[in-house]
């Protein structure tokens, strides 16, 4: 066999071995998984929106109101020492993000895929409906930050003012444009829920990353993380998220948010850049920042009574 015919017949089999390879590998079921309401708390409630039936949880009554949306891993409990001081000021209420929390995990749908951005916005509004919100004060996380800033600009009628804790606007935002094509091919849908699945192996470490002093965190706080990954089909509804569309480019639209917007960082996020943070404050029109000393990604778990002071000011300011 000539040398050229080697090679050739070298390429043909790696080119099986790409094609055909991914379907050889074994998915092992997930086990110890449950349906996602069975691991709900007392105080949870559940409402059909988009299509999903989502978990989500209220305190407080009367106007403003106050919905928390959480980031990428994080669910309603990221949200449980800042709560009950925001209910003081009005409605509160948290829910976890398709793909995240409780929310349950659809593998199929009609229409409208529950984990792209569209969908996202429209949970939002529907949460709002329910509640007869006509105004909204969006508070955002991570990437939750930028599902309120995408909000705002789509509804600016409807969004009183952003608070925004270390919001992923510079930075995230999924996988390069010329790999998604690559992420939808029969292959790497079949080995994506392994993919996510090493997350589970590297939980620990990533939360802890998101903490300045992650000798802070305590069992209850490590489970809050942990225990959506019990809820069925969590691995693979990370996928699909992670399929679905993103965001159009927000950063070329902040000048058109001229409502208040407050912005909180930690001196030490190691997920979001503090100055990613600092930058955004100085680029929108009407911002307020505040760095949180000795704190990480997620101010308002590690810190939350310097987190709720200078929420307090900013709301007292609104008032006026």
């Amino acid at each position: 066999m000539s040398l050229s015919n080697c090679r050739l017949t070298v390429l043909a089999g790696l080119l099986v071995l790409l094609l055909v390879g991914p379907f050889l590998v074994p998915i092992p079921p997930l086990e110890g998984t449950v349906p996602p309401k069975t691991l709900a708390d007392a105080d949870s409630r559940f409402i059909e929106l988009a299509g999903v039936n989502v978990h989500y949880k209220l305190t407080g009554a009367g106007a403003p109101t106050f919905l928390l949306l959480h980031g990428f891993g994080a669910s309603t409990y990221s949200w449980h020492k800042v709560m009950e001081p925001l209910s003081d000021w009005g409605t509160v209420i948290a829910y976890d993000r398709p793909a995240f929390g409780l929310t349950e995990r659809p593998l199929t749908w009609d229409g409208v895929n529950p984990y792209d951005t569209e969908a996202q916005v429209t949970i939002v509004l529907g949460l709002l409906d329910t509640y007869g919100a006509d105004e909204v004060i969006l508070v955002g996380n991570s990437a939750g930050g930028t599902l309120a800033v995408y909000t705002a600009l789509l509804y600016p009628e409807r969004v009183k003012a952003l608070i925004l804790i270390s919001p992923a606007l510079y930075t995230g935002g999924g996988a390069p444009s010329f790999v998604r094509p690559l992420l939808h091919t029969p292959q790497l849908r079949r080995l994506g829920p392994l993919v996510t699945r090493q997350l589970l192996a590297r939980g620990d470490a990533l939360v802890e990353s998101a903490w300045h002093n992650p000798a802070l965190l305590t069992a209850e706080d490590r489970d809050g993380y942990t225990r959506p990954l019990q809820a069925e089909n969590w691995d693979k509804a990370l996928w699909e998220m992670t399929l679905a569309a993103g965001y159009p480019d927000l950063v070329a639209q902040l000048d058109a948010l001229t409502l208040p917007v407050l912005v909180i960082t930690g001196d030490d996020d190691r997920i979001v850049p503090t100055a990613d943070s600092s930058r955004l404050a100085g680029e929108l029109p009407n911002a307020e920042l505040l760095v949180v000393p000795q704190c990480g990604h997620v101010a308002h778990e590690e810190c939350p009574a310097a987190v709720m002071q200078a929420i307090e000011v900013f709301l007292a300011a609104l008032d006026k």
